[in-house]
């Protein structure tokens, strides 16, 4: 994390300078422009600082509770998953609470610093000057959400080659060359697979939601620039913030019925899973007294008279649209239910006919969210525009205290039955820690749905954002640049996938390499001290050390191309061929990415818990023998 961290900190450092001398620099060559300072770049920094922050909060929280976890499981299953229960909520609550007080801080500073001076020096300015000012305020804050995401991207990338490599690695050579349990100590991948864990599904994940959360918000702030009424009512134009500090109240409600439950080794899937029941249902009773603050018509571009209540749907369809995702990626990927069952008693007849159904499975699972995105996206721009998209993109990020928790919980659980193998635990803790495990797989997941679901949202809401700027850019398929952008933005998703699965594929050869020339290594010591009388263990450890070496330096490596394919192909295709070509661009990323990220996220979760099902099944066939 540290080697991560100081690659990015360079390069938030550069990019910070970038923007001041393009963004602000322009910004204040504007006849009488108020920009005395690089406000955007400062936003970015601020935004980029406060995302490595949410993934450096999160590793020091999931490695201060997993090994409690292990312990609470020495006692009772129940105590294990508070511990890790717990973790989680602290996860979930600091990086949402950090994404608004940061946001709300840099507001409160570029009011008084920019805004205020600007609006008294105009002198009864008129209505459009006043929302011109609101507009390129909320513009230089914006900075903010682009810094987050920036770094999140890459601690995404980064974490994911990190954690699948030692994952493929550890698990492959140890369980195909020496039959080995998962997380055997004697296994030198098996450290490297431990802390992946961490570094791709804790600090990457925070750091993607908490780079969604900054986003949509920004995005929202701008779009509601252009509406007088909201402009006026200062309560109404923070209403974006507003939305999210429900989802927090809400949470902490929801997570107190959890702490309510007893939890044994056959409910804890059903407690999580109702965490999103509980915080859906409570904050869409919330929002009602915070809906209230809006005027009760207000005007948008191309929509002249939008009701408080309208607004209201909008953010509802993205909530319980979130819900269902949830529901629906839990169905998909867990092993209580069909579809993984299937790929369970497909692998009777070989690895073929799982990687096919599995294939199918993920593709297959794409229809009820697309469902639940096109019925939100097509109510809230019917009704509000992009502003409604905005909104229910915060909508479905309103529960993301409780989503942060359920997908904290996983990998919290995951490494806590990694402590017990290799601490020598009896078989029955780490078959209570397998238990929480097996739910956290299926948590993951769902964070992986609501992350996939708000992005599209966001990604949608960041285009209107972008429209109202350059002015009411269209993607016109019937023309040539804009058609040619659409091909090229659906084909990245692609690309960008192919890039990071080779990462991973040539950093688990590297890693599975290592691992046969160390088992070598040992038995050969071990045979040595045999046949002169010493202990037989004696010299012979394994080499975690280099395992993680391995996977540190391919992250950090094969983290930059793909990242570089994000950042500059809009830009390449700004500059070159103008905003008609970014808006298909950006319009062909979204629609082609929500496919690709959906299947491969629910193929990887069921194939995951394919394999549990699996071994559990073997156990249980050998204690039967016994």
């Amino acid at each position: 994390m540290v080697q991560e961290y100081t690659y990015l900190a360079v390069f938030s450092a550069v990019f910070t300078v970038i923007l001041g001398v393009t963004v602000d620099l322009q910004e204040m060559s504007v006849k009488n422009s108020p920009t005395n300072a690089p406000y955007t770049a400062i936003a970015f920094l601020i935004g980029s600082l406060t995302s490595i922050l949410a993934g450096y909060i999160g590793m020091r929280i999931a490695v201060y509770t997993n090994t409690r976890t292990t312990y609470g499981c020495c006692e009772e299953t129940h105590i294990g998953f508070q511990s890790a229960f717990r973790g989680g909520q602290v996860l979930g609550f600091v990086l949402v609470g950090l994404a608004l007080l940061v946001l709300e801080l840099i507001m409160i500073c570029f009011k008084a610093t920019w805004f205020d001076g600007a609006y008294d020096a105009l002198n009864n300015p008129t209505e459009e000057q006043t929302g011109e000012l609101v507009r390129r305020l909320f513009e230089l804050v914006a900075g903010y959400g682009l810094g987050g995401s920036s770094v999140a991207l890459f601690g995404r990338v980064g974490g994911g080659i990190y954690t699948k490599a030692a994952d493929v690695g550890a698990d492959l050579v140890g369980k195909t060359l020496k039959d080995l349990r998962e997380d055997d100590p004697s296994n030198p991948g098996t450290i490297a697979d431990n802390v992946g864990d961490n570094v791709g599904d804790i600090a990457g994940m925070g750091a993607d939601l908490f780079g969604s959360l900054a986003e949509s918000t920004c995005a929202a702030l701008v779009v509601s620039s252009t509406s007088y009424e909201l402009i006026m009512q200062p309560d109404a134009l923070y209403f974006p913030l507003m939305i999210t500090s429900a989802g927090i109240i809400a949470s902490f409600f929801s997570v107190l019925l959890a702490e309510c439950s007893r939890v044994t080794e056959a409910n804890v899937q059903t407690v999580l899973k109702l965490q999103l029941l509980y915080s859906t249902v409570i904050m869409s009773v919330f929002l009602i007294p915070v809906v209230s603050l809006l005027p009760v018509t207000f005007s948008l571009p191309g929509h002249a008279d939008v009701s408080q209540w309208t607004a209201y749907g909008c953010i509802l369809f993205g909530l319980w649209s979130g819900m269902i995702i949830g529901f629906s990626t839990e169905y998909y990927t867990s092993n209580a239910y069909g579809p993984t069952l299937y790929l369970v008693k497909n692998c009777e007849q070989g690895p073929a006919p799982n990687v096919i159904q599995g294939l199918a499975l993920g593709y297959l699972s794409c229809i009820i969210p697309i469902g639940c995105l096109t019925a939100t996206i097509g109510f809230s721009f019917k009704t509000c525009g992009m502003y409604g998209i905005g909104l229910s993109a915060l909508g479905m990020l309103g529960s993301l205290p409780v989503a942060l928790t359920i997908d904290g919980y996983g990998p919290i659980a995951d490494n806590a039955g990694g402590i017990a193998e290799m601490s020598g635990l009896p078989p029955r803790i780490r078959e209570q820690t397998d238990a929480l495990d097996a739910a956290g797989n299926t948590t993951a997941a769902i964070g992986k749905g609501f992350a996939i679901g708000s992005a599209c949202l966001v990604g949608l809401a960041l285009f209107g954002a972008f429209n109202t700027r350059v002015g009411a850019v269209e993607v016109d398929i019937l023309s040539p640049v804009p058609f040619c952008g659409l091909m090229v933005g659906a084909m990245l998703p692609y690309a960008f996938s192919a890039m990071t699965m080779k990462a991973v594929g040539d950093a688990a050869n590297e890693m599975m390499e290592f691992i046969k020339e160390d088992f070598a290594r040992t038995s050969d010591i071990k045979r040595a001290n045999k046949d002169a009388g010493r202990p037989e263990h004696e010299g012979a450890e394994p080499n975690y050390q280099k395992c993680i070496s391995i996977s540190t330096q391919a992250s950090l490596k094969m983290m930059i191309a793909p990242g570089a394919l994000v950042l500059l192909s809009p830009l390449v295709a700004g500059f070159v061929f103008g905003p008609q070509a970014v808006a298909g661009l950006l319009a062909g990323i979204i629609v082609s990415g929500i496919q690709v990220a959906i299947s491969a996220s629910n193929t990887g979760g069921a194939w995951d818990n394919c394999k549990k099902e699996i071994e559990k099944q073997r156990q249980d066939m050998m204690k039967e023998a016994r």
